[in-house]
């Protein structure tokens, strides 16, 4: 009875206590709402705690029990509701000191573990966006609503509040309460630990040794004291069931059980009778093993005598290398075949049958029976690409020392040399008949025939000048258009300039010899080279320190200029495009295509090779053929690819020259080993169709001087016809 009295009396006191609680808190409420317009600013400051916020006021967390002082309501044990009785009616002094009795019992019942988290709202881990259309975000452990605060922060509110809130740095805004939270800090310094990589705990030593719990020792003591399971000691029915049915199945045949392997294990003998009944005769292209010869009368202990070797037999028998001895031993005769002694080379040989064994291919390889003729290239008969020169018909005797240049004129009737000997001679192509020698006064290096038929001009290149000489073997309105060329400017004197090239009129015995103008270059110069046109002549200085390598004179005006500002390699040979505005240019590895409208590079042509020697433009423009001093011809398709199209290696020395010919699908090259070789090349316009390129004749004829072979090719203008001239003095006709 007592103790039933003490109950009600207790619950009684309980009750009271609430019902006092609630009207507190709804008298707090309504004097807030009442005091919200007539607060100071001067109460602005006490207002800064996150859990007084002005937005927590109006967003329903004291109806849900989420604000500060009902934080607590989480715990939901009475000693703890009437702790918050004793703060909600003393909110002085809460933010002044607590006891330290009182503090300490609100660190005790805070919370349940130092693990869980302080769960105001109960909805858990989903998308807080699905709460965006709703005035609440939420529940909390009572089950009422959470209210979203009134009025959002914008992003003016925002910055005002990170440039005067000092704690701005600090604070956080939980999406689950829509409250901001302040961050201690012990947070922000665990905050710090996490980011680095460290561990949250401050006192926890990574590097502490590791306790062994489980070692290699029986223990006297179980680890756990549970009991065994029942089902350990009781049998299974499931597995009976497995069990009998695996019996049936064994019974019935379906399920073979494994027979038990011989304990000695099974072995077998790759080669052991190698008959047409055996397994491994069965297989595919199966080989047999082969077979040690069978001991014969030689290796007989006492042969018969006619195995027994004479004097001279033993001794051409120790001569004989060891694979071309007939027989591995000497034969010898003993009376018993106790007397017979052990084998000196029995290892070897048991070592080497091993290896024959070992070494013997175990299957055959299916051999393919190709005839030979078919893995030849089909090419078309030399007489299908006909006409080409054969033959040497005429040789063009007079010059002392080596030819270095020749140049045929645009009509194919006079041939122009220039020799080291220091002259420059004409010849009639047809009588090889010498009709002009002009003595020049230095080894000629280059030659070149203007290409225009309406002029007769040729450029000579010798030492650091180029001379344009007028040969007069044309007619008359021939000679009279290139004087007027050679005349320069009407009505004013050519220019002396001040650079580095200057043009100079010839007088005395040199005019009287038909040369007619001079252009000193600051080097020697190599090559010269025409345009089509004929107005135009571009001359090359090989220089690796200097970007004056080559020039591009004007002759009607007398002017020359230097294309190129940066030295872009060794130059060896330049040309001009046939029909385009382009210009080529070969250094050492490379040939390099200019736009001269547009005055820059279009392309560059990898030759392949270690120095080009030589470089040739085909009529139509479209190909290109470069020779080099390894050997090498490259053959360019400048519409397929900046690399060579074709490698040709038929020239055992240097390839010195290399021509295309006006008319004719063909090309040659000469080179240091002597010869000429003359090809074919017919390019189709079916672009699925390779072209052909085939050579077609060597063409011998010249002496080997001094290393030195053909020293330049060239063709007739109109005539399957070429020229080639040579160390040996001589300039050559093949026809």
């Amino acid at each position: 009875m007592e103790e039933s009295s003490t109950r009600t009396e207790e619950m009684e006191n309980v009750q009271k206590t609430e019902k006092k609680k609630r009207s507190k808190e709804e008298e707090e409420e309504e004097e807030e709402v009442f005091n919200l317009n007539n607060k100071t600013p001067g109460d602005e400051g006490d207002d800064e705690d996150p859990s007084d916020s002005e937005d927590s006021v109006f967003s329903g967390l004291e109806d849900s029990g989420s604000d500060s002082e009902d934080e607590e309501e989480e715990e939901g044990s009475h000693e703890e509701e009437d702790l918050k009785d004793d703060q909600i009616l003393q909110p002085e002094k809460k933010k002044g000191g607590l006891t330290a009795e009182e503090e300490k019992k609100e660190d005790e019942y805070r919370q349940d573990s130092s693990d869980e988290e302080d769960i105001r709202n109960t909805v858990g881990n989903i998308p807080m966006d699905w709460y965006k259309d709703f005035p609440h975000i939420g529940y909390n452990l009572d089950g009422k609503k959470i209210f979203k605060p009134i009025r959002n922060k914008d992003e003016l509110d925002e910055f005002l509040d990170k440039m005067d809130n000092p704690d701005y740095w600090r604070t956080i805004h939980d999406k689950q309460t829509g409250s901001d939270i302040i961050l201690s800090d012990d947070q922000v310094a665990l905050v710090n630990r996490l980011q680095r990589g460290q561990f949250g705990d401050l006192h926890f030593n990574e590097y502490q040794p590791q306790v062994e719990f489980f070692s290699s020792d029986v223990m006297l003591h179980p680890v756990t004291n549970r009991p065994a399971d029942k089902r350990s000691f009781i049998p299974s029915l499931v597995e009976k069931e497995k069990v009998s049915k695996l019996v049936h199945a064994i019974k019935m045949g379906w399920i073979k059980p494994k027979r038990h392997e011989e304990a000695g294990g099974r072995f077998y003998d790759l080669w052991a009778n190698e008959d047409c009944t055996t397994s491994l005769a069965r297989l595919k292209m199966h080989l047999p093993a082969p077979r040690a010869p069978l001991p014969g009368h030689m290796e007989s202990y006492n042969p018969p005598p006619r195995y027994l070797f004479t004097e001279e037999e033993k001794a051409l028998w120790e001569q004989q290398d060891v694979s071309d001895r007939k027989c591995p031993f000497v034969p010898r005769r003993f009376s018993s075949l106790l007397q017979v002694p052990a084998f000196p080379r029995f290892l070897h040989e048991r070592f080497e049958r091993c290896l024959d064994l070992y070494l013997c291919p175990r299957q055959r390889k299916l051999r393919v029976n190709v005839n030979p003729e078919d893995l030849i290239p089909k090419l078309p008969k030399p007489k299908d690409l006909q006409p080409f020169p054969t033959t040497q018909s005429l040789v063009y005797r007079g010059h002392s020392g080596l030819v270095r240049s020749i140049s045929v004129s645009p009509s194919g009737q006079w041939l122009a040399s220039g020799s080291d000997d220091g002259s420059v001679r004409f010849w009639e192509v047809c009588s090889s008949r010498c009709l002009k020698t002009v003595q020049v006064g230095g080894a000629v290096k280059s030659v070149a025939w203007n290409p225009n038929t309406s002029l007769s001009l040729l450029a000579v290149a010798l030492d650091s000048v180029v001379l344009v000489l007028s040969p007069s073997l044309a007619d008359k309105q021939v000679v009279s258009a290139s004087e007027r060329l050679l005349a320069g400017p009407q009505g004013e004197e050519p220019a002396e300039e001040a650079g580095p090239v200057t043009w100079t009129d010839t007088e005395g015995e040199e005019l009287n010899q038909g040369i007619r103008l001079k252009i000193q270059h600051p080097k020697p110069v190599q090559q010269v080279a025409w345009h089509a046109k004929g107005d135009y002549l571009a001359s090359v200085m090989p220089d690796h320190s200097s970007h004056l390598q080559v020039f591009i004179h004007q002759v009607s005006r007398r002017r020359s200029q230097n294309p190129f500002r940066k030295n872009k390699g060794l130059v060896q040979c330049v040309s001009f495009h046939p029909i385009r505005p382009y210009f080529f240019v070969a250094t050492q590895r490379s040939v390099r295509i200019y736009n001269l409208v547009k005055q820059e590079m279009t392309k560059k042509l990898q030759a392949n090779s270690k120095w080009i020697s030589s470089m040739a433009v085909h009529p139509g423009g479209d190909h290109v053929i470069c020779g080099s001093y390894d050997c090498r011809l490259s053959w360019f398709d400048l519409d397929l690819s900046t690399k060579p199209y074709k490698m040709l290696r038929h020239h055992k020395k240097a390839v010195r020259g290399v021509a295309y010919h006006r008319l004719y699908p063909l090309f040659a090259s000469a080179s240091d080993d002597g010869s000429v070789i003359v090809c074919h090349g017919t390019v189709y316009n079916d672009l699925l169709q390779n072209p052909l390129l085939v050579p077609v004749k060597v063409l011998r004829g010249h002496v080997i001087t001094h290393d030195l072979g053909v020293l330049d090719v060239t063709f007739h203008p109109s005539q399957p016809w070429v020229f080639s001239s040579g160390a040996d003095a001589t300039i050559r006709l093949f026809t």
